[in-house]
């Protein structure tokens, strides 16, 4: 008799991330990627893992969980909505465009911040917040695609970190097991995060 195939226990359902494309990888894959990439299309095109995405989304939950201070960046435009949502929905600050130089590591700067973590959504983009969060030996929690490096993440979010739907739907995520994990209610839609049907 054939063995029945044992339900996965995925956050999300499997559908809602595939529909959302937080599988699709580039053509362009990192050493530092090749672990999370589930296949190669014949065209060249890398496929992300959603397993291994899915266990990464309740990693980050985990540990967002503890923290007081927790600041997510973005200067890509597609990240706005999602990392502004995100913030309010745990309680954390933002980010969104331009990363000023010294937001981290010079006090004497008015908008100087101490996170206990920091968030990127694109490591490549976020460069400027990450090398400043190195320097103050902050962790740092970064959504990465198949061109990102991943060297100085300490934990790496394996998704497609381009797609608006994609952001929206892993930062909705998150901050839903993150309110879960503390107790506290969460009221916000996909929509609110800037997913669009």
């Amino acid at each position: 008799m054939p063995k029945a195939k044992t339900k996965e226990k995925l956050v999300i359902p499997r559908e809602k991330y595939l529909s959302a494309g937080v599988h699709i990888g580039m053509t362009t894959k990192t050493k530092d990627m090749k672990r999370f990439i589930y296949k190669i299309r014949p065209a060249g095109l890398a496929v992300l893992n959603i397993g291994l995405l899915d266990q990464r989304i309740n990693l980050a939950a985990n540990l967002l969980a503890e923290k007081k201070k927790i600041l997510i960046v973005s200067r890509k435009e597609n990240g706005f909505q999602p990392a502004k949502k995100f913030a309010e929905a745990i309680g954390g600050k933002a980010i969104i465009g331009r990363f000023m130089p010294g937001s981290l590591t010079n006090p004497s700067y008015k908008e100087f911040y101490e996170p206990d973590v920091l968030i990127v959504t694109d490591p490549l983009s976020d460069k400027q917040a990450m090398k400043e969060a190195i320097e103050m030996r902050i962790p740092i929690i970064g959504m990465a695609d198949t061109f990102n490096e991943t060297s100085f993440l300490d934990l790496v979010v394996p998704c497609n970190n381009k797609g608006k739907k994609s952001l929206a739907l892993i930062f909705w995520a998150i901050a839903n097991l993150v309110n879960d994990k503390r107790d506290k209610e969460f009221k916000y839609t996909l929509e609110d995060f800037g997913y669009e049907i």
